[in-house]
């Protein structure tokens, strides 16, 4: 079991990444380019751990277990001296990053597994920095890393066996849900995000929607079912042969943004249409059809309810 922590950057990400794991009982050294700096960022998580138990979202006794489960280094190098497991969370910039995991490497134990919450940068280009690849892996954190439960668990290509699976363990401890992801730039979520976007942002470019009803239509819609059912899940129950009829009409007006998937047409011909077939891209049997409609009606009407309990959200178009 991965124990003892070293946490390099002590930001919004990293400073959320510690909390998480002091929280789920782990001994976390916490390091920025100053020992000044690792001290304020330290003050500022039991600070927002305490703020965060006042308010529900924390256990009550929060702000004690990250005080006590949480320390400021004097560097790096003292960070990650007996470190396990060390999570570089510096800035997005590839030099910045390089140097500091070329520093880790340096001085963290020969068996420690280093991991990079970097979003978009490749592992397999970061990997240069390392004498010693064989035991580093992305682990991509989503803001805020406090609440959001997803993680990206990206080895490359000389990423060493049972890596990725005792930082899957690790991250499962915290509550966190572990997602291993191939090596590709971007990874998965900003490839999802990134596409979501682009669309977005061309609707408003055409006229055909504001930023503000795009949001609106997004969120009380399709974004609605997210949190239950992934993509895959959403095409399965509507029907491949529906969405492939959709994709043909998309492709007449839109042909360079709306091609029909291969992988798609490829189900569609195999008559594997989804969960009227048994087979789509899950294998989801028809006669659970009412069990999946009941799980869903009941999970769309308690997020309406959540909703309803909720304020507005505090933004203006």
């Amino acid at each position: 079991m991965i124990e003892s922590i070293a946490v390099v950057g002590s930001g919004y990400m990293g400073g959320g990444i510690a909390q998480v794991l002091a929280l789920a009982g782990r001994r976390v050294s916490l390091a920025d380019v100053s020992p000044e700096v690792a001290a304020a960022g330290r003050e500022r998580i039991i600070a927002e751990a305490a703020d965060h138990a006042a308010r529900g979202l924390f256990p009550p006794d929060a702000r004690d277990r990250v005080a006590a489960g949480v320390t400021a280094a004097a560097s790096i190098e003292d960070a990650v001296a007996e470190a396990q497991f060390v999570e570089e969370a510096v800035p997005e910039v590839p030099e910045i990053k390089s140097g500091t995991l070329a520093r880790i490497d340096a001085a963290c134990p020969a068996d420690a597994i280093i991991g990079s919450n970097t979003s978009t940068i490749s592992i397999g280009v970061l990997a240069d920095a390392l004498e010693r690849p064989d035991r580093f892996l992305g682990v991509h954190f989503s803001n805020p890393a406090t609440f959001v439960p997803g993680v990206e668990v990206i080895a490359h290509a000389g990423t060493a066996d049972g890596v990725v699976e005792r930082v899957i363990a690790l991250l499962a401890e915290a509550g966190k849900v572990g997602v291993p992801i191939k090596d590709v730039t971007g990874f998965a979520l900003n490839r999802l995000q990134y596409a979501l976007f682009s669309e977005a942002a061309r609707l408003v470019e055409e006229g055909v929607a504001t930023a503000e009803a795009v949001d609106l239509i997004t969120r009380t819609t399709f974004g609605f079912r997210l949190p239950f059912f992934g993509p895959f899940a959403i095409a399965d129950i509507a029907g491949l042969d529906v969405y492939e009829f959709c994709y043909r009409s998309l492709s007449e007006t839109y042909p360079e943004r709306f091609a029909e998937p291969e992988v798609l047409a490829a189900h569609v011909e195999r008559g594997e249409l989804g969960l009227k077939t048994g087979r789509g891209f899950l294998a989801t049997s028809p006669e659970t059809a009412p069990e999946v409609a009941r799980y869903r009606d009941d999970a769309y009407a308690a997020l309406s309810r959540l909703l309803a309990d909720l304020p507005a959200p505090p933004i203006r178009y």
